[in-house]
């Protein structure tokens, strides 16, 4: 159970409990109704009433209760946790690999396999979501407020670069994709680029070309499959990408994208994380030139 805890400040003197928490701690009116009801809000660790006043030097503790879901039954698969604290968890997760359990999930899943490292009472609460077909880097909080906060900060200062191999080779090598996204007409999952749809910004890097290209991209904006949009749209489509270019043998289940480069600031603490995540060997191998190829002898073209 994480404690979230505040010392009264000389200007906090006479303040009552609820806006201590609401404001100093920052708890959203939800977690604060939670934890009022469940007597997890505490002045000099003793259960407090919300309208309570406050004197200076007191110390108000909540103490976040997180129920399970009882949705995703543990499952004993390995999962790579780059980093964990008492708030968060960077993963760097397989593909293909879904990331919750749902209806239409019934395999193996990121939440299940989580459930079984921490118990089955554990709550998923992903920050940033990958599709199935992705790999790497992920951000999940272990409490609703940490994942409260991460998310005010997704979308602001969250740096999130990915990976891709494409099909032939951007022109020109960097720039930037700028084209609203939205569901395409009687689809449930396929996007597109549309007139009426939310504003998306892809921001995009040749690194190396050979029979293929490897794309760095940064997302300034996080709407559904927007790298894989974009792509597909200026006629590059992500390898191996079964709905918006073309399925693979060398890559089943999945597509060549992977989420290579997580930086943000922890909520919590205030220091800056940085996560990097290479590039998997069955990724690299797509866009390589071959060995036969790089030590062929080259034709003689008077011969």
């Amino acid at each position: 159970m994480r404690t979230l805890t505040y010392i009264a400040q000389p200007q906090d003197e006479g303040r009552l409990i609820r806006l201590i928490v609401r404001g100093g701690i920052g708890l959203s009116h939800r977690q604060f109704s939670r934890a009022k009801y469940a007597n997890c809000i505490l002045l000099d660790g003793v259960p407090a009433h919300a309208d309570q006043a406050v004197r200076a030097g007191q110390t108000v503790s909540v103490l976040l209760e997180d129920a399970g879901s009882g949705s995703a039954p543990a499952e004993e698969e390995p999962v790579s946790v780059v980093y964990e604290d008492e708030d968060l968890l960077v993963i760097d997760k397989d593909a293909p690999l879904p990331c919750q359990n749902s209806s239409r999930q019934s395999g193996s899943t990121l939440e299940k396999r989580l459930s079984a490292r921490y118990g089955e009472a554990f709550v998923f609460r992903p920050v940033n979501r990958l599709d199935k077909g992705t790999s790497g880097l992920m951000l999940a909080a272990k409490n609703a407020h940490a994942q409260m906060l991460c998310a005010r900060e997704l979308h602001a200062d969250m740096v999130r670069e990915y990976l891709a191999v494409v099909e032939g080779t951007p022109e020109p090598a960097c720039g930037v994709i700028d084209a609203p996204i939205g569901k395409a007409d009687g689809a449930t999952i396929r996007r597109e680029v549309r007139c009426d749809g939310k504003p998306a910004k892809t921001h995009y890097r040749v690194l190396e070309s050979g029979r293929r290209a490897l794309v760095r991209l940064r997302l300034e904006t996080g709407r559904t499959h927007q790298i894989r949009v974009h792509l597909a749209s200026i006629g590059h489509p992500v390898t191996g990408d079964f709905l918006y270019g073309s399925e693979i043998a060398e890559l089943p289940g999945r597509f060549a994208l992977h989420s290579a480069h997580l930086a943000f600031v922890h909520p919590m603490r205030g220091i800056p994380l940085e996560f990097d995540s290479p590039l998997p060997a069955a990724l690299a191998a797509l866009y390589r030139p071959s060995p036969e190829a790089q030590t062929a002898e080259p034709e003689d073209p008077v011969r």
